[in-house]
């Protein structure tokens, strides 16, 4: 027998067996040392040891942010609120662009952002230590259906109302403004038009939901972004109906703010200032919807609107603004079709 031969045969079997048996090792140990996605990302600027500030702020505070451009100013007045601090930024998608652009004003200790992807990373424990800890809490723009299929429901919900409980400053930009009223638009099937809305109050992208977060001086409100450059009052007069038509709210309970692009309100103990360069809008209804049903055009007569576009205030609790620092006017759907009482028949 050639010996030679039978080794010549083994070898190979041998090696296939030895390579065999490394990859399995690698593959288990590879899987073994491979880190579970956390499902969020963290950013700071400033500093990372947690300020302490000598007290809490004297009363609650909301900033409502119509979208588009950033107001600085509000920004501003809500570092003045906090006195100070530790300033945290929360989302779903996106990254730090907050950081030093907020940073750069002045008056914190640090600004943090936390990009929130899973609904486990909205009870992760680190997660939920940094919004305990925070002074100022605001929720970025994105898609508001995120904030409720990711966050409601969560330990991140229940943090985020105790920083409420506390009088730190919250606010919103966009859809973060979307999610802070005690009703929603949720998005979940997308975004919905004036038009649509107004043709038909229960199509499928009307989609709304109720108590994620109520901020302060928002009890029976529906908020709106983006109401100019998007033509969104027609939406705002729909949800506002809606949620008196589904018994969610009382016909003197209900109301509704909306915000053009590139201003802010600003809101301390119910009291309400403007900032930025657009206007601010306060829907009040008088009567209930005529028609507001699937399938049918809403009619929904003598909303009463307050546009404030100076440097008056307007009183939440009230609903009124003193020394008549706002223009009102009564706006009505009729069959799904928006009549103003402004000369000229202006919505907006």
């Amino acid at each position: 027998m050639d010996t030679g031969d039978c080794a010549n045969k083994s070898f190979p079997r041998l090696f296939a067996h030895l390579a065999l048996a490394s990859a399995v090792v690698f593959m288990t140990f590879g899987v073994l040392a491979e880190p579970k996605p956390k499902g969020y990302e963290y950013y700071l600027t400033g500093n990372a040891v947690d300020a302490v500030l000598p007290q809490r702020p004297p009363s609650p505070s909301t900033l409502l942010m119509g979208g588009g451009p950033d107001v600085d100013a509000a920004f501003k007045w809500m570092i003045q609120k906090a006195g100070g601090g530790d300033f945290v930024v929360i989302r779903v998608r996106g990254a730090d662009g907050y950081n030093q652009y907020v940073y750069d004003m002045g008056g914190i200790d640090s600004i943090e952002t936390l990009v929130i992807k899973t609904r486990e990373a909205a009870s992760d424990p680190f997660v939920l230590d940094r919004i305990k800890k925070a002074e100022i809490l605001f929720i970025a723009g994105g898609d508001q259906s995120d904030y409720i299929n990711l966050w409601k429901g969560t330990a991140l919900e229940t943090a985020i109302n105790e920083l409420i409980g506390r009088n730190a400053p919250i606010g919103g930009t966009s859809a973060g403004l979307a999610v802070l009223g005690q009703f929603d638009f949720v998005a979940l099937n997308g975004t919905v038009y004036s038009d649509d809305a107004l043709a038909d109050p229960y199509n499928r992208r009307m989609t709304l939901d109720r108590e994620f977060l109520t901020a302060p001086g928002l009890n029976g409100v529906i908020a709106d972004a983006h109401l100019d450059t998007r033509d969104r009052m027609g939406r705002l007069l729909t949800f506002l109906a809606r949620t008196i038509q589904d018994q969610w709210v009382s016909v003197e309970s209900a109301r509704g703010i909306g915000l053009d692009v590139e201003t802010a309100l600003a809101i301390d103990n119910g009291i309400a200032i403007r900032l930025g360069v657009g206007s601010a809008y306060f829907l009040r209804p008088t009567i209930a919807p005529t028609v507001c049903q699937s399938g049918q055009p809403l009619t929904f007569r003598n909303v009463m609107v307050d546009r404030l576009s100076g440097s008056g205030s307007f009183h939440l609790g009230q609903w009124t603004s003193p020394g008549n620092g706002t223009t009102r006017y009564d706006l009505s759907a009729e069959t799904g079709v928006l009549v103003s009482s402004q000369l000229g028949g202006g919505i907006y």
